[in-house]
């Protein structure tokens, strides 16, 4: 069985004055704070998530 991928993510930009769907993606991503840094999987729902908040994060393979 192949290791799980791992991406992480990083918030580099503020939410205040995004709209609201950019604020909940950020949150489900478990970022709700500049410059916190999480391991997830790669699966195709989080770089979904990824890419609809692209502007506020920064991914690292």
């Amino acid at each position: 069985m192949a290791a799980k991928k791992i991406v992480t993510v990083t918030q580099i930009g503020s939410p205040i004055r995004r709209r609201e769907d950019q604020r909940q993606t950020l949150v489900g991503l478990g970022l709700n704070k500049m410059h916190k840094t999480r391991e997830l999987e790669d699966t195709p729902a989080v770089r979904g998530m990824i890419s609809k908040v692209h502007h506020l994060v920064r991914v690292e393979e």
